[in-house]
């Protein structure tokens, strides 16, 4: 596998990782408020946790076999984790989850914070799309260079 191929493979793994944060981001938000899931009290942020992929690693292990002998591993969610910070509390006797004392606990979202997140998100998303065409230009300018 040529270098350009190794670039393109790496890009579009960072596109699928990226793709998974930007919906775990899109449910946080669209939870911000939600304070009664199927599990019981509060929805709970998520977050995805990157790492370098190995050359064998799960759904790449097809496109990546033929990077073994270079650098160029991908990226790949290992996990999606829920956060540990306990849920905001606040005072609504009237609300239905309220509890005895009238506070209700409701997700530990930062709306700020998930829009930040998803900014960042876009770029790289966006900085990865860059990437695979200025690879796919570089390889339709080798194919015309042999064409001559």
């Amino acid at each position: 596998m040529d270098p350009l191929d190794n670039a393109m493979m790496i890009s579009s793994s960072a596109l699928l990782a990226e793709r998974t944060r930007m919906n775990l981001i899109s449910s946080n938000l669209a939870n911000a408020n939600s304070t009664r899931t199927a599990e019981g009290g509060p929805y709970r942020r998520k977050d995805a946790v990157f790492a370098a992929a190995p050359p064998d690693a799960g759904r790449f292990s097809a496109m990546l076999d033929g990077m073994r002998g270079g650098n160029a591993r991908g990226v790949q969610v290992v996990q999606i984790v829920e956060d540990a910070n306990p849920p905001q509390l606040r005072y609504d006797p009237s609300h239905p989850d309220a509890n005895r004392q009238g506070y209700v606990a409701y997700p530990n979202v930062n709306v700020v914070e998930e829009m930040a997140d998803m900014m960042t998100a876009t770029r790289a998303y966006e900085a990865n799309i860059t990437a695979m065409k200025a690879g796919m230009d570089m390889q339709m300018k080798t194919l015309q260079l042999g064409s001559k």
